[in-house]
């Protein structure tokens, strides 16, 4: 098979950031993806329905003139989020879902929630109305190894909620362990995963063997072998459970590039590529577009888009650039360390 044609993809996690870096990498999203539901972390967080619309706004404003792209809005869970806040918000057709950043987690979750229990008059308001849950699933405390937090916060954190509020909603973001795999595979209902396209491509050892290379550090942070050959094998399975969520979070070089660097990988200019390649390794090209365009709007409640996009291999390797720049400085591409064939025409 040379050429696929599929709906047009949506993305279900992605950071935009704000500002100059914003402006240069949402032509990127744009070109290929319909929707995407935009992450909350910014400074100051996106805690109400007016920093929403307000941060919607931002994004349109530099949307490249002719792209038709719809972006989804989400709010940062605090211990102090009104319900009646989510609720107008789900009501007037702003507000997508809800972002859980346990505290300390990833990149700007210092204000996410440390008590669950403080928490849980906004989750129940969620239960009640229908708002979905977009959880990232790492546990934060430190005497957990880094590599374990995916798999103990399944026990600890997400199964108690689960249990409490059956009711509930809940992507279980960027899905890193065949932990995270089995369990959403053992739910009954109200649960589904996420699945980014470098945790498709890179184990752990892309980071750490023969130095450390900072750009193939993200959170939560790749796993094992086996961790990726279960996400590859729910990702290509067809199980209406399992959707793309890039995951997509720029940042310059100069904070990737550092003794303290930031986590995060930029994938949004050559997810479709990589996904291609990933899905022809796995002899499962006919299943990309379950993956990529039509599990997802269903998990949502939303149509899957109308138009599509023709993806086609070619002889020669596709040329991506090394770097994005923005104003604020370079944003390095991810490079899955393999040629790229397949390209959106």
């Amino acid at each position: 098979m040379n050429s696929i044609r599929i709906r047009r993809p949506d993305d279900w996690h992605l950071h935009l950031r704000d500002g100059a870096v914003m402006a240069a990498v949402i032509g990127d999203t744009s070109r290929h993806f319909a929707r995407a539901i935009i992450m909350p972390n910014l400074v100051p967080p996106v805690v109400t329905t007016a920093d929403a619309k307000a941060y919607r706004q931002r994004i349109l404003d530099v949307l490249p003139a002719g792209d038709r792209f719809q972006p989804l809005m989400t709010l940062y869970l605090t211990e102090q989020t009104d319900p009646d806040d989510v609720e107008e918000g789900l009501k007037s057709g702003l507000i997508t879902a809800v972002k859980l950043y346990p505290a300390g987690a990833t990149t700007n979750s210092h204000g996410g929630v440390r008590d669950l229990d403080k928490a849980m008059p906004t989750l129940e308001r969620m239960a009640k109305i229908g708002m979905p849950l977009c959880v990232h699933g790492e546990v934060t405390t430190p005497e957990v190894d880094i590599f374990d937090r995916e798999a103990v916060f399944i026990d600890e954190k997400l199964d108690v909620i689960r249990r409490r509020l059956p009711d509930l909603r809940i992507t279980m973001e960027h899905v890193t362990t065949k932990d995270g795999v089995d369990y959403i595979l053992g739910a009954d209902r109200n649960l589904a995963g996420s699945i980014t396209t470098h945790h498709l491509i890179i184990n752990r050892n892309a980071l750490l063997v023969g130095g450390i290379r900072p750009h193939y550090y993200c959170l939560p942070v790749a796993k094992r072998e086996h961790h990726r050959q279960a996400l590859r094998k729910a990702a290509t399975s067809g199980d209406a459970r399992f959707f793309l969520g890039t995951d997509s979070a720029p940042h310059v070089d100069p904070l990737k590039e550092c003794a303290c660097g930031c986590a995060g990988i930029y994938t949004s200019i050559n997810t479709m590529s990589c996904l291609a390649h990933v899905f022809e390794e796995e002899g499962a090209l006919e299943r990309l577009e379950a993956f990529a365009s039509l599990n997802g709007p269903a998990w949502y409640g939303l149509a899957a888009n109308e138009d599509t996009i023709l993806l086609e291999k070619q002889e020669q390797p596709v040329a991506y650039p090394a770097k994005r720049d923005t104003e604020a400085g370079p944003v390095t591409v991810f490079d899955p360390m393999f040629p790229l064939h397949w390209t959106v025409v």
